[in-house]
């Protein structure tokens, strides 16, 4: 029988689509040289909810080839504070990348995706609702490079912090 440990994971895999930059920018290559829209959108996605799917789903609608950037566990704690996140970044990754509507997930560490951005120079960049176009990080980037810049509607009572406080209510006194 063979070895599960030593395993190449198959094809339709969540792990295919988790990357670092050096193997994504080849995919991204070859996504420009077959015509396909690139779309990029970034978040902390900890506790994964309907307000999230509904972002996800609708950036891909935007484009052929969507790439999610995730903060790592160490970001999300400066940006969240130390409580937080409440799903570790191997993991949140790895559901992320289960998800259909999802080509490739890539971590970044630095306190915005600028760089990432940069980098891999999408053509529609989307961001949830509660951000206005304007305070985007690297929408001037890519409008630049004659690019879209987005903001998705948000879903009404889909948060993260709300599913923490209702799990609060409902369990924190659990017999």
């Amino acid at each position: 029988m063979p070895d599960p440990e030593r395993r190449r994971p198959a094809p339709w895999s969540s792990e295919t689509k988790i990357h670092t930059l050096d193997t994504l920018l080849p995919v991204l290559e070859k996504q420009r040289q077959a015509g396909h829209t690139v779309v990029f959108t970034n978040g902390c996605f900890d506790l994964l909810h309907a307000g999230h799917i509904e972002v996800l789903e609708k950036a891909r609608s935007l484009g052929d080839f969507l790439v999610v950037a995730m903060n790592t566990d160490a970001s999300v704690s400066r940006i969240k504070g130390p409580l937080r996140p409440i799903v570790p970044e191997n993991r949140r990754t790895r559901v992320m990348a289960a998800l259909g509507a999802v080509d490739a997930v890539i971590l970044f560490d630095e306190p915005t995706p600028l760089e990432l951005i940069m980098a891999t120079k999408p053509d529609v960049l989307v961001k949830g609702g509660d951000w206005d176009v304007s305070s985007i990080v690297g929408a001037p980037f890519v409008l630049e490079r004659g690019g879209e810049v987005l903001s998705i509607p948000l879903v009404p009572d889909s948060s993260t912090t709300g599913l923490v406080e209702m799990i609060i209510k409902k369990y924190g006194h659990c017999p």
